[in-house]
């Protein structure tokens, strides 16, 4: 994928049992400004009510904008973001995040 172009982090997340869905809602709070500041735009979000075709279980599913891959690493290397991403981690036990390309532009 090209710098020069927007990429879409298309994210998937299983929260930690007892509280990790309040967590990780404190950890966006938190990673809101930091993620605008970089240009990032969340999209929709989505709580996953059952798989018809394979096995999916994830707690919430969304996507991001991003201007661009360079961006998107700018993002999570800057130091405003490491100092909260332990939030991220405790509230989740697990996640996937696909980089996507939009089709039809």
């Amino acid at each position: 994928m090209s710098d020069d172009k927007p990429i879409y982090m298309l994210n998937a997340l299983w929260y930690k049992p007892d509280g990790g869905d309040k967590k990780y809602r404190e950890y966006l709070k938190a990673a809101g400004p930091v993620m605008l500041k970089h240009g990032g735009e969340k999209l929709s979000s989505y709580i996953p009510q059952k798989a018809i075709i394979g096995k999916f279980d994830a707690d919430l599913v969304f996507t991001v904008k991003w201007p661009s891959e360079k961006v998107f690493h700018e993002f999570i290397t800057d130091p405003e973001y490491k100092e909260i991403s332990h939030l991220r981690e405790e509230a989740i036990v697990d996640s996937l995040l696909i980089m996507c390309d939009k089709i039809g532009k």
